[in-house]
Protein backbone atom coordinates (compact mmCIF):
# COMPACT_ATOMS: atom_id res chain seq x y z
CA UNK A 1 0.00 0.00 0.00
CA UNK A 2 1.65 3.34 -0.97
CA UNK A 3 0.64 6.52 0.39
CA UNK A 4 -1.97 7.89 -2.27
CA UNK A 5 -3.58 4.63 -1.37
CA UNK A 6 -3.68 5.05 2.09
CA UNK A 7 -4.99 8.75 1.87
CA UNK A 8 -7.95 7.30 -0.60
CA UNK A 9 -8.38 4.62 2.05
CA UNK A 10 -8.13 7.17 5.00
CA UNK A 11 -10.90 9.51 3.64
CA UNK A 12 -13.20 6.48 2.77
CA UNK A 13 -12.88 5.15 6.36
CA UNK A 14 -13.06 8.76 7.87
CA UNK A 15 -16.40 9.77 6.00
CA UNK A 16 -18.18 6.15 5.88
CA UNK A 17 -17.56 5.70 9.45
CA UNK A 18 -20.30 8.01 10.29
CA UNK A 19 -22.68 8.45 6.67
CA UNK A 20 -25.21 5.07 6.68
CA UNK A 21 -22.89 3.56 3.67
CA UNK A 22 -20.89 0.81 5.44
CA UNK A 23 -16.89 1.87 6.25
CA UNK A 24 -15.91 -1.55 6.11
CA UNK A 25 -18.21 -2.34 2.82
CA UNK A 26 -16.39 0.68 0.66
CA UNK A 27 -12.82 -0.10 2.24
CA UNK A 28 -13.90 -3.82 0.56
CA UNK A 29 -14.57 -1.61 -2.53
CA UNK A 30 -11.85 0.25 -2.48
CA UNK A 31 -9.11 -2.29 -2.30
CA UNK A 32 -10.56 -4.53 -4.66
CA UNK A 33 -10.48 -0.96 -7.16
CA UNK A 34 -6.31 -0.93 -5.94
CA UNK A 35 -5.88 -4.48 -6.77
CA UNK A 36 -5.23 -4.94 -2.84
CA UNK A 37 -6.03 -7.67 -0.43
CA UNK A 38 -9.14 -6.39 1.66
CA UNK A 39 -8.43 -3.22 3.48
CA UNK A 40 -9.06 -4.77 6.79
CA UNK A 41 -6.45 -7.72 6.65
CA UNK A 42 -3.85 -5.24 7.54
CA UNK A 43 -4.20 -5.02 11.19
CA UNK A 44 -1.95 -2.38 11.56
CA UNK A 45 -3.50 -0.04 9.24
CA UNK A 46 -7.09 -0.88 10.43
CA UNK A 47 -6.02 -0.41 14.88
CA UNK A 48 -4.50 3.29 12.67
CA UNK A 49 -7.67 4.48 11.26
CA UNK A 50 -10.38 3.03 14.17
CA UNK A 51 -8.28 5.07 16.57
CA UNK A 52 -8.23 8.28 13.80
CA UNK A 53 -12.24 8.16 13.93
CA UNK A 54 -13.06 7.42 17.66
CA UNK A 55 -10.92 10.53 18.07
CA UNK A 56 -12.71 12.88 15.61
CA UNK A 57 -16.27 11.51 17.39
CA UNK A 58 -14.81 13.04 21.21
CA UNK A 59 -13.37 16.01 19.21
CA UNK A 60 -17.05 16.94 17.59
CA UNK A 61 -19.16 15.47 20.58
CA UNK A 62 -16.72 16.67 23.36
CA UNK A 63 -19.97 18.67 25.07
CA UNK A 64 -21.51 15.26 25.17
CA UNK A 65 -18.73 13.53 26.38
CA UNK A 66 -18.33 15.79 29.47
CA UNK A 67 -21.47 16.50 30.09
CA UNK A 68 -21.43 12.27 30.61
CA UNK A 69 -18.06 12.08 32.37
CA UNK A 70 -19.01 15.04 34.53
CA UNK A 71 -22.96 13.49 35.71
CA UNK A 72 -21.36 9.71 36.27
CA UNK A 73 -18.48 11.31 38.44
CA UNK A 74 -21.67 12.72 41.06
CA UNK A 75 -22.28 9.13 41.43
CA UNK A 76 -25.83 9.91 41.55
CA UNK A 77 -28.36 8.20 39.24
CA UNK A 78 -29.35 11.41 37.41
CA UNK A 79 -30.13 12.02 33.69
CA UNK A 80 -26.48 11.92 32.79
CA UNK A 81 -26.20 8.05 34.77
CA UNK A 82 -29.04 6.75 32.89
CA UNK A 83 -27.72 7.59 29.30
CA UNK A 84 -24.61 5.86 30.35
CA UNK A 85 -26.64 2.91 31.32
CA UNK A 86 -28.47 3.07 28.06
CA UNK A 87 -24.79 2.75 26.29
CA UNK A 88 -23.83 0.02 28.30
CA UNK A 89 -26.90 -1.77 27.63
CA UNK A 90 -26.13 -1.21 23.87
CA UNK A 91 -22.60 -3.25 24.44
CA UNK A 92 -23.61 -6.05 25.17
CA UNK A 93 -24.68 -7.78 21.85
CA UNK A 94 -22.21 -6.40 20.14
CA UNK A 95 -19.49 -7.29 22.47
CA UNK A 96 -20.82 -11.15 22.27
CA UNK A 97 -20.48 -10.79 18.46
CA UNK A 98 -17.54 -9.26 19.19
CA UNK A 99 -15.48 -11.56 21.16
CA UNK A 100 -16.96 -14.70 20.41
CA UNK A 101 -18.27 -14.79 16.66
CA UNK A 102 -16.91 -12.02 14.78
CA UNK A 103 -14.09 -14.10 12.97
CA UNK A 104 -16.43 -16.90 12.25
CA UNK A 105 -19.02 -14.40 10.45
CA UNK A 106 -16.09 -13.35 8.62
CA UNK A 107 -14.85 -16.67 7.90
CA UNK A 108 -18.84 -17.61 6.28
CA UNK A 109 -19.68 -14.95 4.78
CA UNK A 110 -15.91 -13.45 3.56
CA UNK A 111 -16.18 -9.89 2.42
CA UNK A 112 -16.32 -10.01 -1.25
CA UNK A 113 -18.18 -7.89 -3.39
CA UNK A 114 -21.13 -10.03 -3.53
CA UNK A 115 -21.95 -9.90 0.03
CA UNK A 116 -20.93 -6.35 0.33
CA UNK A 117 -23.27 -5.90 -2.25
CA UNK A 118 -26.45 -7.56 -0.24
CA UNK A 119 -25.44 -6.26 2.56
CA UNK A 120 -25.63 -2.48 1.16
CA UNK A 121 -29.19 -3.18 -0.22
CA UNK A 122 -30.39 -4.21 3.07
CA UNK A 123 -29.01 -0.83 4.52
CA UNK A 124 -30.79 0.99 1.92
CA UNK A 125 -34.30 -1.01 2.93
CA UNK A 126 -33.44 0.04 6.72
CA UNK A 127 -32.90 3.35 6.00
CA UNK A 128 -36.04 3.43 3.59
CA UNK A 129 -38.30 2.41 5.78
CA UNK A 130 -37.02 4.94 8.59
CA UNK A 131 -37.90 7.48 6.21
CA UNK A 132 -41.31 6.34 5.48
CA UNK A 133 -42.15 5.52 9.01
CA UNK A 134 -43.96 7.80 11.30
CA UNK A 135 -44.20 6.10 14.45
CA UNK A 136 -45.23 8.09 18.10
CA UNK A 137 -42.23 9.85 18.81
CA UNK A 138 -40.67 9.03 22.68
CA UNK A 139 -39.21 11.80 24.90
CA UNK A 140 -36.44 9.49 26.08
CA UNK A 141 -34.77 6.12 24.76
CA UNK A 142 -35.65 2.96 27.26
CA UNK A 143 -33.64 0.17 28.16
CA UNK A 144 -35.46 -1.75 26.34
CA UNK A 145 -34.69 0.32 22.80
CA UNK A 146 -30.90 -0.06 23.86
CA UNK A 147 -30.53 -3.06 23.84
CA UNK A 148 -32.54 -3.62 20.30
CA UNK A 149 -30.25 -0.92 18.87
CA UNK A 150 -27.64 -2.66 19.91
CA UNK A 151 -28.82 -6.10 18.38
CA UNK A 152 -28.33 -4.30 15.41
CA UNK A 153 -25.13 -2.72 15.83
CA UNK A 154 -24.73 -6.20 16.49
CA UNK A 155 -26.07 -7.40 13.22
CA UNK A 156 -23.68 -4.85 11.23
CA UNK A 157 -20.53 -6.39 11.77
CA UNK A 158 -21.51 -7.82 8.50
CA UNK A 159 -19.26 -5.73 5.77
CA UNK A 160 -21.72 -3.53 4.02
CA UNK A 161 -24.08 -3.32 6.45
CA UNK A 162 -23.90 0.52 7.76
CA UNK A 163 -23.38 0.42 11.67
CA UNK A 164 -24.44 4.35 11.73
CA UNK A 165 -27.47 3.52 9.46
CA UNK A 166 -28.39 0.93 10.96
CA UNK A 167 -28.83 1.93 14.15
CA UNK A 168 -30.05 5.28 13.26
CA UNK A 169 -32.70 3.56 11.19
CA UNK A 170 -33.69 1.29 14.01
CA UNK A 171 -34.02 3.80 17.00
CA UNK A 172 -36.35 6.01 14.38
CA UNK A 173 -38.17 2.86 13.93
CA UNK A 174 -38.81 2.07 17.60
CA UNK A 175 -40.06 5.76 17.67
CA UNK A 176 -37.11 7.98 18.73
CA UNK A 177 -36.84 11.52 18.29
CA UNK A 178 -33.98 12.36 15.34
CA UNK A 179 -31.97 14.65 17.45
CA UNK A 180 -32.34 11.76 20.06
CA UNK A 181 -30.80 9.28 17.95
CA UNK A 182 -28.21 11.58 15.93
CA UNK A 183 -25.94 11.59 19.15
CA UNK A 184 -26.56 8.11 20.74
CA UNK A 185 -25.92 6.26 17.48
CA UNK A 186 -22.35 8.13 16.92
CA UNK A 187 -22.04 8.13 21.18
CA UNK A 188 -22.77 4.41 21.10
CA UNK A 189 -20.41 3.24 18.31
CA UNK A 190 -17.07 4.71 20.67
CA UNK A 191 -16.83 1.64 22.75
CA UNK A 192 -16.73 -1.10 19.77
CA UNK A 193 -14.74 0.79 17.82
CA UNK A 194 -12.31 0.65 20.65
CA UNK A 195 -13.04 -2.47 21.26
CA UNK A 196 -12.32 -3.80 17.94
CA UNK A 197 -9.16 -2.11 18.05
CA UNK A 198 -8.00 -3.74 21.11
CA UNK A 199 -9.12 -7.05 19.82
CA UNK A 200 -7.07 -6.38 16.79
CA UNK A 201 -3.89 -5.08 18.78
CA UNK A 202 -4.07 -8.59 20.54
CA UNK A 203 -4.17 -10.21 17.40
CA UNK A 204 -0.85 -7.99 16.43
CA UNK A 205 0.60 -8.86 19.50
CA UNK A 206 0.28 -12.53 19.04
CA UNK A 207 1.48 -12.59 15.50
CA UNK A 208 3.98 -10.25 15.70
CA UNK A 209 3.85 -6.32 14.28
CA UNK A 210 5.67 -8.00 11.25
CA UNK A 211 3.19 -9.82 10.09
CA UNK A 212 0.42 -7.60 10.40
CA UNK A 213 2.38 -4.77 9.43
CA UNK A 214 2.85 -5.93 5.50
CA UNK A 215 4.54 -3.63 3.59
CA UNK A 216 2.78 -0.03 4.50
CA UNK A 217 5.01 2.68 5.58
CA UNK A 218 5.05 4.70 8.57
CA UNK A 219 4.42 7.63 6.27
CA UNK A 220 1.42 5.80 4.60
CA UNK A 221 -0.09 4.95 8.41
CA UNK A 222 0.45 8.79 9.33
CA UNK A 223 -1.20 9.87 6.02
CA UNK A 224 -4.14 7.04 6.56
CA UNK A 225 -4.73 8.44 10.17
CA UNK A 226 -4.82 11.89 9.23
CA UNK A 227 -7.23 11.87 6.46
CA UNK A 228 -9.84 9.21 8.89
CA UNK A 229 -9.38 11.82 11.48
CA UNK A 230 -10.14 15.02 9.37
CA UNK A 231 -13.03 13.42 6.98
CA UNK A 232 -14.44 11.55 10.04
CA UNK A 233 -14.95 14.69 11.78
CA UNK A 234 -16.64 16.27 8.69
CA UNK A 235 -18.91 13.26 8.19
CA UNK A 236 -19.86 13.70 11.86
CA UNK A 237 -20.90 16.87 12.12
CA UNK A 238 -22.60 16.42 8.97
CA UNK A 239 -24.53 13.21 9.42
CA UNK A 240 -25.67 14.66 12.51
CA UNK A 241 -27.29 17.67 10.57
CA UNK A 242 -28.70 15.24 7.97
CA UNK A 243 -30.44 12.96 10.36
CA UNK A 244 -32.32 15.98 12.19
CA UNK A 245 -33.58 17.35 8.67
CA UNK A 246 -34.36 13.31 8.36
CA UNK A 247 -32.82 13.16 4.70
CA UNK A 248 -31.97 9.44 5.05
CA UNK A 249 -33.77 8.67 1.90
CA UNK A 250 -30.68 10.27 -0.53
CA UNK A 251 -28.67 7.65 1.16
CA UNK A 252 -30.62 4.81 0.80
CA UNK A 253 -30.83 5.77 -2.85
CA UNK A 254 -26.98 5.50 -3.40
CA UNK A 255 -26.68 2.40 -1.12
CA UNK A 256 -28.93 0.70 -3.68
CA UNK A 257 -27.28 1.64 -6.54
CA UNK A 258 -23.86 0.83 -4.97
CA UNK A 259 -24.80 -2.36 -3.94
CA UNK A 260 -26.47 -3.56 -7.33
CA UNK A 261 -23.20 -2.26 -8.76
CA UNK A 262 -20.90 -4.92 -6.60
CA UNK A 263 -23.39 -7.67 -7.55
CA UNK A 264 -22.92 -7.24 -10.68
CA UNK A 265 -19.25 -7.00 -10.54
CA UNK A 266 -18.62 -9.46 -7.84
Amino acid sequence: MDTLQAFILGVIQGLTEYLPVSSSGHLTIGSHLFGLEDGSSNLMFTIVLHVATVLSTLVILWKEVVWLLKGCLKFQWNDEMKYMVNILITMIPIGIVGVFFKDKVEEVFGSGLMIVGMMLLLTAALLTFAYFAKPRQKEEISKLDAFIIGLSQACAVMPGLSRSGTTIATGLLLGNKKENMARFSFLIVIPPILGEALLDCLKMVKNGYASVAGDISPMALIVGFVTAFVFGCLACKWMINIVKKGKLIYFAIYCAIVGVLCMVFS
